[in-house]
C-alpha cells in the first residue's frame, strides 16, 4: 500500500492530465464537425507547390503511376491547329432520363450521383451508362489556350468498365438553370466533406444541353488514379454560370481552392471535331 497523501496526489495528477487531453480534443472535434475535414493532409491536392500537388500525384501511390508516366493523359489544349473535322463521328447519340440522385461533397468537387437509371450515351455501338456528374473550376480543357471559368464532367461507364466523359464549358454570365435547382443542397453540404443529401429526381438533360458540335479524343481521368483509355467528348457550345453559383460550388468544397488539373502533353494524339453539314459554329 502507498501512503494516503501520495494516493491523493496521484489521483489529482491523473484528473489534471485527463482535463488537458479533453481540452485539446474538444476544439479538434468541433473543428472537424464544423468543416467536415480532418486536420490530416488530403491524399491529393491541386496546389502546384504542394507535395501532394498534380506534379507529384504519380509518386503518391503505385496504382497512381499513370498520373506521372502515362502518355495519354487529360486534360489537353484543344488547339485548332491539331483538330481535324470528322463528320463520320455522327451526332452524339444519348438517351438520358430523369432519375433519383444524391449530391455529394467529395472534398475535391461537388458530385451528383445517380442512384437510379439516368440513361446512357452510345459511342461506336457501345452503351455507356451515366453514373455521376461533377464540376471543376476553372475549366480543365482549354480551347486554343483559353481557359473557361468552369467545366462539367458527365461520367459514363460501359458494361465492360470502360469510361466515357461528356464535358461542358461555362463562362461567367446568366445563371445556369440546372445548377439553380441544386442551390439549396449546395448550402446544406457546404464545408462538410463526404456529406450527402438526397436531391430527388434529377434530369441530366438539363446539364447536357442540346449542343451538337463536339471535340473527341482518347485521354484519361483528370484525377488519381488517372486511368487511361477514357473517351472524351467536349461540347463546343459554351454555357453560362452566374458568379453566385460558382461561388456556391467553391464554398461547398473550399472557397480558396481551384480543382483543375494542368494541361497535359499531347504526345501525337488525334483530336477530332464533329460538326453537322451546314453548321459552322455550335
Amino acid at each position: 500500500m502507498r501512503p494516503a497523501g501520495l494516493a491523493v496526489s496521484a489521483a489529482l495528477l491523473l484528473l489534471f492530465s485527463a482535463a488537458v487531453l479533453l481540452s485539446a480534443a474538444v476544439p479538434a472535434a468541433m473543428a472537424k464537425h464544423q468543416t467536415g475535414h480532418d486536420e490530416e493532409e488530403e491524399e491529393f491536392g491541386y496546389s502546384p507547390d504542394a507535395e501532394n500537388g498534380p506534379a507529384r500525384w504519380g509518386e503518391i501511390k503505385p496504382e497512381w503511376a499513370a498520373c506521372g508516366k502515362g502518355k495519354m493523359q487529360s486534360p489537353i489544349d484543344l488547339s485548332s491547329s491539331r483538330v481535324s473535322l470528322a463528320r463520320s463521328l455522327g451526332h452524339l447519340n444519348h438517351s438520358y432520363r430523369p432519375a433519383q440522385a444524391t449530391i455529394v461533397n467529395s472534398g475535391h468537387d461537388v458530385m451528383v450521383r445517380f442512384d437510379g437509371d439516368a440513361g446512357s450515351v452510345s459511342i461506336d455501338g457501345t452503351a455507356y451508362r451515366l453514373q455521376q456528374l461533377h464540376w471543376h473550376w476553372p475549366a480543365e480543357h482549354t480551347v486554343d489556350g483559353r481557359r473557361y471559368d468552369m467545366e462539367l464532367h458527365m461520367v459514363h461507364q460501359s458494361a465492360h468498365n470502360k469510361t466515357a466523359v461528356v464535358a461542358v464549358h461555362y463562362q461567367i454570365g446568366a445563371h445556369d438553370a440546372f445548377l439553380h435547382k441544386l442551390e439549396p443542397y449546395l448550402a446544406m453540404i457546404a464545408g462538410q466533406k463526404d456529406r450527402e443529401e438526397n436531391v430527388g429526381v434529377v434530369d441530366p438533360m438539363g446539364a447536357r444541353g442540346r449542343a451538337s458540335v463536339y471535340y473527341r479524343y482518347i485521354g484519361s481521368l483528370t484525377a488519381p488514379p488517372c486511368s487511361e483509355g477514357v473517351i472524351w467528348t467536349i461540347l463546343k457550345r459554351v454555357r453560362t454560370v452566374s458568379k453566385h453559383q460558382l461561388q456556391l460550388l467553391r464554398k461547398a468544397v473550399n472557397n480558396e481552392m481551384d480543382n483543375a488539373r494542368p494541361s497535359q502533353e499531347m504526345n501525337n494524339r488525334d483530336v477530332s471535331i464533329f460538326r453537322p453539314y451546314g453548321q459552322n459554329k455550335n
